[in-house]
């Protein structure tokens, strides 16, 4: 139980890897906010799945991309738990589509929620991550922001630019203790990845060295690793977990 006592926020945690990583944190100990938009009853059920591993959770319904839902998450976080110690910023969205056929609106709803969203949460939980002994702020990006990839160009900078974000908020919880690292998946095994059409999940297999797409617990596993005290001397990171996929 590497984690217990500890809070964790996990944003986007309904479904998923964000559902995954909540999951996992529980199993380690750790008291789990469990952050929803709009699937609660999704919400509820990996609070019910946490609390049957021994652990506290409650689900906090908000909108990442609204600064004030995201202050009222920390608000409630503190009523129910105490200090958060670790800020898992998850939530994401997509709106895929050529760029020429991109509108603004389309690009600031994936930065908004993407990039804006993880700027709102880190805020919102600032003072509580370099307060706390050990803090740990965990952001998810994705190999796509690295490579990039056709159709996705507000994806993929929003996803870019939380390299930079991490890197620097790293150099500016350092003197706490804190950390702040990123894990960039590859193409892993949930309901996005099942709405690519077969013949196109054959040709990215075809890339991957190790010839399969990521179960979620490989992501998980990461996040465990990162939110624990093991972890206490890497910081500014980009862990990419890929499969060896490189292109």
């Amino acid at each position: 139980m590497l984690l217990e006592d500890k809070t964790c926020v996990v944003t986007g945690a309904s479904r998923g890897i964000g559902r995954g990583i909540a999951e996992e944190l529980g199993a380690a100990g750790a008291n789990v906010v469990v952050n929803y938009r709009s699937s609660e009853a999704e919400a509820h059920n990996v609070v019910d799945a946490i609390e049957e591993s021994g652990s506290k959770a409650v689900a906090v319904q908000a909108d990442v991309s609204d600064t004030e839902e995201t202050r009222a998450m920390s608000e409630t976080t503190r009523t129910a738990f105490g200090r958060t110690d670790i800020l898992v910023n998850n939530a994401g969205c997509t709106m895929d589509g050529k760029f020429t056929n991109m509108s603004r609106e389309d690009w600031d709803t994936v930065m908004e929620v993407n990039l804006g969203g993880v700027f709102n949460c880190t805020q919102a939980f600032f003072d509580d991550l370099t307060e706390s002994n050990n803090g740990r702020l965990i952001n998810i990006s994705s190999m796509i922001g690295r490579k990039g990839n056709f159709g996705q160009a507000n994806y993929a900078a929003s996803k870019s630019g939380m390299f930079g974000f991490t890197r620097t908020l790293a150099l500016e919880m350092a003197r706490s203790g804190s950390t702040a690292n990123c894990i960039a998946p590859g193409f892993v095994q949930t309901d996005m990845l099942e709405t690519v059409p077969e013949h196109v999940q054959e040709s990215i297999l075809e890339r991957i060295p190790l010839d399969r797409f990521a179960d979620i617990e490989d992501i998980t596993g990461v996040a465990r690793f990162l939110a624990g005290p093991r972890s206490s001397y890497i910081t500014g990171q980009i862990l990419s977990v890929t499969g060896g996929m490189e292109r």
